[in-house]
């Protein structure tokens, strides 16, 4: 549910919405907007109560008219919130006018090569460096990540570089360290669904990438963002990286363009698309990339490594800076065809 205020509304109209949601034990969420001002109710409602509370807010002085919610997903729902969501993260506008690239390795390895990443991305234009520190890997034999001192190299490098960065949080007791060293966290596709992480990550308040689930359905993707922005984050940035493949043959997975105007229509928060792992073949990558922006996606997340054939993990996937220069160099023409710019 939602009331929408009057234009010029009063501040004590306002405040006596969010009294009468509040005295039914439910928890108001104020939206402020350019003429109007929203109140969304971020708790369920019980069916006994809906009615009788719409006609009650509906008598309320200053408002305009009650906007019942049908989708699952509440908050994420662009029937509760029709403007876009746009993340601000160090100067960095996600969801805005410009389309947002973020690149990097797939893990930090060591100082050399993180540092020797970043430049490369950000000389070629990407706005926000991706790093993993923690690798959840299929064999417990891969490369897992190094850790806190992979956090420590991304929190080095951001700070050094002036450049807003990404890292995987894996389990509920890390998010305030992993928040302490990078900008925004990431929370992967094996953890779509892992419920006490989604609300550890909310809790923190801190801007966050979603990425789909390989098997996850729209409602269901949804539905993990909805658990961040119950508990508490603002800033969700969904991701689409690709679901279980017909075919294994030629890409590690199908990349799924179709979801990126659906979620487009259902929810306004931004929309990005990974097609690093969308597709597991760097030489599949611009071309996915550029149908990305094509279809209305607001930015891309791409693995870029010094020297992919020595990476640690995903060297088969990732770009060389060469090749990622030449990729962003396309991308500009696809972003302004499309009304936007890069």
């Amino acid at each position: 549910m939602m009331v929408l205020m009057q234009p010029g509304a009063k501040p004590a109209q306002i405040q006596e919405v969010i009294d009468t949601i509040s005295s039914h034990n439910m928890r108001p969420l104020k939206l402020p907007g350019d003429e109007q001002t929203a109140i969304g109710i971020a708790s369920a409602i019980p069916p006994e109560l809906r009615e009788s509370l719409t006609a009650q807010l509906r008598s309320l002085p200053g408002v305009e008219h009650v906007v019942q919610i049908s989708r699952p997903f509440k908050l994420a729902s662009r029937e509760f919130w029709k403007q876009d969501t746009v993340v601000s993260v160090k100067g960095v506008e996600i969801g805005g006018p410009k389309c947002v690239v973020m690149a990097g390795p797939c893990s930090v390895e060591n100082r050399e090569q993180i540092f020797m990443a970043a430049e490369a991305v950000k000389n070629c234009g990407a706005a926000v460096l991706r790093g993993g520190a923690y690798k959840p890997r299929t064999s417990p034999y891969s490369f897992q990540g190094l850790g806190l001192e992979g956090l420590r190299l991304m929190k080095e490098v951001g700070d050094n570089l002036q450049i807003a960065t990404v890292s995987e949080v894996m389990a509920p007791e890390d998010v305030e360290l992993v928040a302490e060293h990078v900008d925004i966290l990431q929370i992967g596709a094996r953890n779509m669904q892992n419920y006490a992480l989604l609300i550890a990550v909310g809790k923190a308040g801190h801007p966050t990438l979603l990425k789909r689930g390989p098997g996850a359905s729209i409602d269901e993707f949804l539905l993990a963002a909805e658990y961040l922005l119950h508990h508490g984050t603002k800033d969700v940035i969904l991701c689409e990286r690709g679901v279980y493949p017909l075919d294994k043959t030629y890409t590690r997975n199908t990349l799924d363009l179709n979801a990126v105007p659906v979620l487009k229509h259902l929810s306004h928060l931004p929309v990005l698309v990974d097609p690093s792992h969308g597709t597991g073949m760097a030489r599949y990558v611009p071309a996915m990339s550029r149908a990305a922006l094509a279809a209305g996606a607001d930015g891309l997340i791409l693995e870029v490594h010094p020297d992919p054939k020595h990476a640690l993990s995903d060297g088969q996937q990732s770009l060389n800076p060469e090749q990622f220069q030449c990729l962003m160099d396309s991308l500009k023409g696809i972003a302004a065809a499309s009304g936007r710019s890069l």
